[in-house]
């Protein structure tokens, strides 16, 4: 999984205030209850040291979701009286929860990501008799994302209205538009709905290479709820799956490992990689619990499990921090990704590893 989308989280210093909260609409009087939602958090926050201009600012912005229908939440971070980034969250969080600390709180944000499965879905619409021989039309919709994410920001969607008797033929025009669009998501999967006629049609004459991705799937298949089309049934594809790019790199870590080549595995080692700036991508087998502490400089490789061991590198009044915001910001600012692998796929010690961009004498085995 790649960090990038958090890069404007660490373009300022802190202190940060990170907000998130149940922003459904999918209840009586939804504004109403968002407003007694946000006005317990900022009681919080203000209890907790933030100033009066940057919740004045986090209050515009908490709530404006309204264009986002059905059940969602949202994260809002802030800094010296600007908000920083904001956005859609597909679930609503388990517990609405505001915190004013020197990092920001991103990993909750972070993990609503997850798994992160670039995907194209495919609905066609016919009511018709499964023949060409017959009048009418089929309606093809389809449209890119990233999953969970694209639940609530679906991109852009392609529609095409194709009379039935030349739907045979126009399926192999539209077989190579669909994988070039597919191939431009770098798509891991082809998910398709619908008719199932029609949609047979279409998928017989896809490109080899995508047809091989394809999903069929049943069920409704309406196309103006205004969030992903196939929601619902993506769900049950993707539940429990990995991304394959995040698969490709768990199989290098585990080739390296049985070669001893550039790897780490520990927090300890771990760490120390991150503070050289060697790591390519974090491997956890479950985000780090609130209870994990590392120390933090200004700098996102300055953190260590001690204090000394940060002062020994001339760190000037290092803070313990919660592991996870650190270890975010590490990754975010040497550009690492991160992959969470269950342990039944790969057990790591520790629950913690790391692909290295290379290693010298300096490296921790």
């Amino acid at each position: 999984m790649r960090l990038s989308f958090l890069d404007p989280l660490y373009a300022e210093p802190g202190p940060f205030a990170s907000v998130y909260l149940d922003t459904s609409r999918n209840v009586a009087h939804p504004e109403r209850t968002i407003a007694l939602r946000w006005r317990r958090l900022r009681e919080s926050l203000s209890r907790q040291g933030s100033d009066r201009a940057l919740l004045n600012v986090l209050e515009e912005v908490v709530g404006a979701d309204t264009e986002v229908p059905g059940v969602h939440g949202q994260a809002v971070f802030a800094t010296h009286g600007t908000v920083v980034l904001a956005g859609e969250l597909p679930r609503p969080p388990e517990h609405d929860s505001a915190r004013y600390s020197t990092l920001p709180h991103a990993i909750p944000l972070v993990t609503q990501h997850l798994p992160e499965i670039p995907y194209m879905a495919v609905v066609v619409h016919y009511g018709g008799l499964p023949t060409a021989e017959t009048h009418g039309w089929v309606t093809l919709e389809a449209e890119t994302g990233t999953w969970p994410a694209s639940t609530v920001t679906p991109g852009e969607r392609l529609h095409s209205r194709v009379a039935v008797a030349t739907w045979h033929r126009t399926c192999l025009r539209l077989g190579h538009r669909l994988d070039e669009w597919a191939r431009r998501a770098h798509a891991d999967a082809v998910v398709v709905g619908g008719d199932e006629w029609a949609g047979n049609v279409l998928i017989r004459r896809l490109p080899h290479t995508l047809r091989d991705k394809v999903v069929r799937v049943g069920g409704r298949t309406p196309t103006d709820t205004g969030r992903a089309l196939l929601e619902q049934q993506l769900d049950g594809v993707f539940r429990g799956r990995m991304a394959a790019h995040d698969r490709e790199l768990v199989d290098i870590f585990i080739g390296r490992r049985a070669l001893a080549g550039p790897m780490t595995e520990g927090l300890a080692a771990t760490v120390a990689a991150l503070q050289r700036g060697q790591v390519a991508a974090l491997l956890l087998n479950r985000p780090p619990g609130s209870s994990l502490q590392l120390w933090a400089g200004s700098r996102p490789t300055q953190l260590a499990l001690t204090e000394a061991e940060l002062m020994s590198f001339g760190v000037r009044a290092p803070r313990e921090e919660r592991a996870d915001e650190a270890l975010v910001r590490a990754l975010v600012g040497t550009g690492a990704e991160l992959v969470v692998v269950p342990e039944s796929e790969l057990r790591l010690y520790e629950g913690v590893g790391a692909l290295l961009r290379y290693t010298d004498p300096g490296t921790p085995s």
